[in-house]
């Protein structure tokens, strides 16, 4: 069973200026919590424990997020405040079922080289690896999606999703081989094709099983600088994958089962916090009423 996973959260949020000067993409809310614990809870539930963040020396702040905070708990303490000491404690209980750590990405070289900083606390381990503005809603955790099919091919795998046309120019796109009920074999990655040039509708979404062999190929990318799966000296991961389908690897994709709520840029975000606010239970009927009154 996979039990590690790599979250690289050390990109500028370009897309979130000029708050992101101040606050961390991450840590923007869906409803009443933040993008990055959506992730979380999606690791607790898919039996993931070991986290491993990548992370830029000014968004540190995430992590200081997951830490106990005795004192904030005395406030609430002695201000009889009952209910919300009992919502920060599980909180906290929920932090603790973690092992966190992380490691420095010092420049923005690329998704690969994000991934490529925590080799080493990795080892030779298959991983998963999760960006922090995919997030989906399903009865099954898709990072419990995407393990199981590793549990049974052994190989990497990446997530996949339909979308429309309008959207297919925004994203990488595999061309693939059937194999089963939302299972395929990935023969290609193209990256932001026209509608015409796209070889599906199934575009990659940040999450991925990862093992010691793609490993292997990011650190040859990084040793082979302006050669292999390199643009302006980054290493991406999408190009170091093709490296590998090239050399006759096999790499399989899942078009998991659930909703996509995308946050990585203000418009989806602001649609995936307005969806989920207005399913909320706590603030969904009051939210409806206002938007009928105005």
């Amino acid at each position: 069973m996979i039990k590690k996973a790599i979250i690289p959260v050390a990109g500028l949020g370009t897309r979130f200026l000029p708050l992101s000067k101040v606050m961390p993409k991450e840590l923007w809310p869906l409803v009443d919590k933040p993008v990055i614990q959506y992730i979380l809870e999606e690791l607790r539930a898919s039996g993931i424990s070991e986290i491993i963040f990548v992370i830029s020396s000014e968004k540190k702040v995430i992590l200081d997020y997951f830490k106990k905070s005795p004192k904030i708990e005395k406030v609430l303490r002695e201000r009889k405040k009952g209910e919300l000491l009992r919502a920060f404690q599980d909180f906290q209980d929920f932090c603790q079922d973690f092992s966190i750590s992380y490691v420095f990405q010092k420049k923005p070289l690329g998704d690969g080289h994000a991934f490529l900083q925590a080799a080493k606390l990795i080892k030779k381990e298959p991983c998963v690896g999760l960006f922090a503005d995919d997030v989906v809603e399903s009865k099954v955790p898709c990072a419990l999606q995407l393990s199981k099919i590793f549990k049974t091919c052994q190989k990497p795998v990446v997530a996949l999703h339909r979308v429309g046309e309008e959207k297919i120019p925004y994203y990488g796109i595999a061309k693939v081989e059937k194999i089963a009920s939302r299972l395929y074999k990935i023969k290609e990655i193209v990256e932001k094709p026209s509608v015409e040039e796209a070889p599906s509708n199934l575009a990659i979404v940040g999450k991925y099983v990862l093992t010691p062999e793609v490993f292997s190929y990011l650190k040859e990318a990084k040793s082979s600088e302006g050669k292999v799966g390199m643009k302006s000296g980054e290493i991406i991961l999408g190009e170091v994958l093709n490296k590998m389908l090239k050399d006759g690897k096999v790499i399989y994709g899942y078009e998991f089962d659930g909703k996509w709520l995308e946050c990585g840029n203000k418009l989806d975000w602001l649609k995936s916090h307005l969806y989920l606010s207005l399913k909320d239970p706590q603030f969904g009927q009051g939210l409806k009423e206002f938007l009928k009154e105005t």
